[in-house]
């Protein structure tokens, strides 16, 4: 598997986290794979084999692109051969007003938007490999994108204080942040994202836990929690649980097989 990310420009750091490309190749014969929730919306443009999404037991195809929001729970993807993605990954408060469309709450969210045509101009770029020419390509779009949306200021300031405290911050203290009341917070940042401040916060602060016990299987996970604001083992556990199915400890133990199948060592 190939993967690169790509820092976003100044002019859209307020807007997008960053850009992404991956590529692999899954084989003949078709293969599932699992995407695990995190605190971002991403816009995802697709090359090579068909992608489908598993919904209420079934395959569906998807488009290129689709926006994929917040998950409560893994999604789950079929495809073979060798997929291709480049991915833009977005704040989930900036995302649909950057595209100027309704939110909402399903983790997929198909397109109709000018966007679109993007798709027809990136293929023959990564048939050929241009990787670099194609996220130029999608960057200098979502820079004129950006340059035509009003930047929303408590929202500004609500996200960069949640950021930076990694989704650990009382819904009462992000909204003094944004020198907002928490009421009229909520109902911008719902508008916005179609999520409560209370939801995107507990996204990032598991994303935190998923990538530390990724990184270190070993973590002491009481500590985690203390670290990570979490009441106490036991809630870290439960919401660990939530999104993805499975206790920490069993999400350690499987990142440890991972990394010794692939790697022959644990980082």
């Amino acid at each position: 598997m190939e993967h690169k990310e790509f820092d976003a420009p100044v002019e859209l750091q307020d807007t997008v986290k960053c850009f992404w490309y991956n590529r692999k190749d899954f084989g003949e014969v078709p293969s599932d794979f699992e995407v695990v929730p995190d605190g971002y919306a991403e816009i995802i443009f697709h090359f090579g084999s068909t992608l489908s999404i598993s919904y209420n037991g079934t395959f569906h195809p998807l488009p290129s692109p689709f926006i994929m929001g917040l998950l409560n729970q893994p999604a789950v993807f079929n495809t073979k051969d060798t997929l291709e993605i480049i991915g833009i990954r977005c704040f989930p408060w900036t995302v649909f007003d950057l595209l100027g469309l309704p939110s909402g709450k399903d983790g997929l969210h198909l397109l109709e938007h000018p966007v679109t045509d993007l798709q027809f101009q990136l293929h023959p770029l990564i048939h050929a490999g241009q990787i670099q020419e194609a996220i130029a390509l999608v960057t200098a779009y979502f820079i004129s994108l950006r340059s035509q949306v009003g930047v929303n200021t408590m929202l500004f300031k609500a996200g960069a204080a949640m950021r930076a405290t990694n989704g650990t911050l009382p819904v009462s203290e992000v909204a003094a942040s944004a020198h907002a009341t928490i009421r009229t917070l909520e109902r911008k940042f719902k508008q916005s994202s179609g999520y409560t401040v209370k939801d995107v916060s507990a996204l990032m602060r598991f994303e935190q836990v998923r990538n530390h016990l990724w990184l270190y299987p070993d973590s002491n996970l009481a500590g985690l929690a203390h670290e990570l604001g979490y009441t106490d083992q036991s809630h870290l556990s439960r919401e660990f649980k939530r999104y993805t199915g499975m206790a920490p400890a069993a999400f350690a133990r499987k990142t440890k097989r991972e990394k010794q199948a692939s790697d022959g060592h644990i980082i």
